[in-house]
């Protein structure tokens, strides 16, 4: 695939702590033609001394699963939010469905947006699906930093 126009490599960090959606996040990400570097991290702790460590080269977006043990990725969006080197990072908030209750589903993405999120990907089990889910948040990234938004 050739990729999209761009000016730079989109920072992008993904933190999950299971293993095997790391795994298919990164491989749907490698078929998208946005020229990126990745960052992988296994959970909101470590997330969070990373950013803190990395002020001056804080990513463009970053993927964050909403239940991971130790810190919570809503802990993290709180956090990242409240903190003035870090709140203007585009966060995507990344989690299973809630396929028995789409009503609590829908109002925990309207808080999570109200929070800051950018967006909220239902993790998806086929591979396409999440390539779109994850271009699309991509291309909302590339679409700023073009015009400097």
């Amino acid at each position: 695939m050739k990729p999209m126009q761009q000016n730079t490599s989109l920072k992008i960090v993904y933190t999950d702590d299971d293993v095997d959606d790391r795994f298919f996040f990164s491989n749907a990400l490698s078929e998208i033609p946005i020229e990126n570097h990745l960052t992988i991290l296994n959970d909101g702790e470590q997330l969070m001394h990373y950013l803190h460590n990395n002020y001056k080269d804080i990513p463009d977006i970053l993927f964050l699963d909403l239940s991971m043990p130790r810190k919570t990725g809503i802990e993290c969006l709180f956090e990242i939010k409240e903190n003035e080197l870090l709140k203007n990072i585009n966060v995507v908030m990344l989690s299973t469905s809630y396929k028995l209750d789409i009503v609590y589903e829908n109002s925990i993405i309207e808080s999570l947006l109200n929070i800051g999120a950018q967006g909220y990907i239902r993790k998806q089990s086929n591979l396409e699906e999440l390539k779109k889910s994850i271009q699309n948040e991509l291309i909302k990234v590339v679409t700023k930093k073009s015009f400097n938004i």
